[in-house]
């Protein structure tokens, strides 16, 4: 059985071991019950005290030199929030699906999911009211936002201090299990996004009694870094991986924003962490996958088909694919879609060929400084494609979706595209109908925290503020009201509109089934460049796993376009044949042997 070294450990013959780092700390005591007892101070700036009589269920929490009483920074669940004490938790579970060992990469379809606003209940019971219509909709993996133990009872999970506790304002452990129990039964697999970069502003004690967690040699927007370079972390932070792998039985996880996490020690705490969690799935026969999101498009962490050893990734959330997209349907160029804003349909060809728009080239919204690295002999399973995502979403100042931005035909063509490439996609909960809810920022701050999350947002969005019409504000992120604008509504499906969306997200992803996963084996890298041939006129094409040719060929604008001169044959299995000019935002695929 996997040994963390942080958090209480059951033991076999009764009883519990309670541990906890606290190298600041001159003592530290154990609180179960108001009752206290003292710890014994180890090696190294830990603190241990065994209790025969406590068990699964027990709650406590850590006196810190007579002064403060905290939560366990590792609980495995906290049912009274971050400030209250943590609760024991007996990990073994009575699975349904043992024998369940994952899905290969290449057959990964992404519908990403926030739990407290997927379902009018917003728990894990919720969702699983709901996974038969993600099948039906072709669905094969859900990829969650994260669950980390958060202040108060809404937030996006990006505020999270207690990485190992899922928070309670979903429902327990066991729930969450089920959840995901309910979900492999279906051959859903189910990724979970993590924090590995910072903690959230509100319950995080660690720099009371363990200020070496970070470092002030580097700054981040949340403070200073995490540290690394110092063992008891670096552990802290794999064993959270192996947790929800192995607890849990997660399929993968989304490392949140690796571009500010401090690439220090040897190895370097990613590679060490893919390692570990390659160990992991060789142990138990499981297909285990990690992807990364990294605004500097570090290439050289990329891997889909390689060692799983060497200590790399399967994939990246590709943001330039999304944001060439938005600036082409939407016309917008503030902020970084300034980068794309010259000339987004090249910037597009470029994603489709050889996965980044940015492969060195100076980014003028990061001060003309060079990002990303080149990434042409990747394959072009290493990038997940999105036209929509939380973020893209959510940091908007009213949360609108594209869906409210762009017509529907382009927005279809979009779809078309996006889903049919070889590329694994991702659709954000109600894309698949186009949902028009908005999806804005939220949570659950108090006090003088609450107040600058609020002058934050009037800052950061202060051109568009000043604009608003009299008795219009910007949502504010701490009222109810603004969390429930989030909640879908699933009444929507009654709608022509929405089953006509749905319908086609459903036919797309039927042939993305049938025709397009089973020749993804053994793609590789080093793809033919998409063009822009004619006006508006777009061709691209892959060399796919099986020796075929996957062929793309769509008009991505409003007025009609000339046919290329040269034209690829093969097997139709989207669109219909175009016999004369290209109509506005049509899309046509065919699959062929040159």
């Amino acid at each position: 059985m996997r040994e963390a070294r942080h958090g209480p450990r059951l033991l076999s013959d009764g009883g519990v071991e309670f541990r906890l780092w606290a190298p600041a700390a001159k003592r530290v005591d154990l609180v179960i019950d108001s009752r206290r007892a003292p710890m014994k101070a180890d090696a190294d700036g830990w603190f241990s005290r065994t209790e025969s009589h406590a068990g699964a269920g027990t709650r406590y929490q850590f006196r810190i030199d007579d002064e403060i009483d905290v939560p366990d920074p590792a609980a495995a669940f906290q049912p009274d929030d971050v400030n209250g004490p943590s609760e024991v938790i007996d990990h073994r579970y009575p699975w349904r699906t043992e024998s369940w060992r994952g899905r290969p990469w290449q057959e990964c379809v992404f519908l990403e999911l926030h739990v407290g606003t997927f379902s009018a209940e917003g728990t894990y019971r919720g969702v699983i009211d709901h996974l038969d219509h993600l099948v039906e909709t072709g669905i094969t993996a859900i990829e969650l936002m994260p669950l980390s133990d958060f202040p108060g009872r809404r937030n996006w999970g990006y505020d999270g201090v207690l990485p190992y506790a899922p928070d309670s304002v979903y429902g327990r452990p066991e729930d969450l299990k089920a959840m995901i129990d309910a979900a492999h039964e279906r051959g859903l697999m189910i990724f979970l996004d993590v924090v590995y970069n910072h903690f959230g502003p509100e319950g995080n004690y660690l720099p009371r009694y363990a200020p070496a967690f970070f470092t002030r040699d580097r700054m981040t927007p949340w403070g200073g870094a995490i540290d690394y370079r110092v063992p008891e972390v670096r552990a802290f932070a794999v064993d959270n991986a192996l947790h929800w792998l192995d607890d849990y039985r997660f399929d993968g996880l989304r490392l949140d924003a690796v571009h500010a996490i401090t690439e220090v020690g040897d190895p370097p705490i990613l590679e060490e962490m893919s390692r570990a969690v390659d160990r992991l799935a060789r142990e138990t026969g499981r297909h285990i996958h990690l992807v990364l999101e990294n605004d500097d498009n570090a290439a050289r962490l990329l891997d889909p088909g390689g060692d799983p050893g060497a200590g790399r990734y399967r994939a990246q959330w590709n943001d330039d694919y999304h944001h060439a997209w938005h600036v082409l349907l939407t016309g917008e160029k503030a902020g970084y879609y300034g980068d794309y804003a010259d000339a987004p349909r090249r910037h597009l060809l470029r994603c489709l060929s050889s996965g980044f728009a940015y492969q060195g080239e100076p980014s003028p919204h990061r001060g003309s400084l060079p990002r990303g690295e080149d990434s042409t002999n990747l394959p072009p399973v290493a990038f997940v494609n999105f036209l929509q995502n939380h973020d893209q979403i959510g940091n908007r100042p009213f949360g609108d979706r594209l869906e409210t931005l762009a017509p529907a035909p382009a927005i279809e063509a979009a779809l078309a595209i996006t889903l049919l490439l070889p590329m694994p996609p991702m659709l954000y909960m109600g894309e698949e109908w186009g949902a028009e809810q908005p999806f804005p920022f939220f949570c659950d701050f108090t006090g003088d925290l609450a107040k600058a999350v609020e002058e934050g947002r009037k800052r950061e969005f202060q051109d568009i503020f000043a604009r608003l019409p009299p008795g219009r504000t910007l949502p504010n992120p701490m009222q109810i009201e603004t969390f429930n604008m989030a909640k879908l509504d699933w009444g929507d499906l009654r709608q022509p509109k929405h089953r006509a969306r749905l319908d086609l997200v459903r036919r797309l992803l039927t042939i993305r089934r049938q025709q397009i996963v089973p020749r993804l084996t053994g793609i590789a890298g080093r793809q033919e460049a998409a063009r822009d041939d004619g006006d508006g006129a777009v061709v691209a094409s892959w060399r796919l796993g099986d020796g075929s040719r996957l062929h793309l060929l769509a008009n991505l604008g409003d007025r009609p376009a000339r046919l290329p001169a040269t034209r690829r044959s093969g097997m139709p299995i989207w669109g219909t044949p175009p016999a004369a000019d290209l109509e506005p935002w049509s899309v046509f695929w065919q699959i062929g042997q040159d």
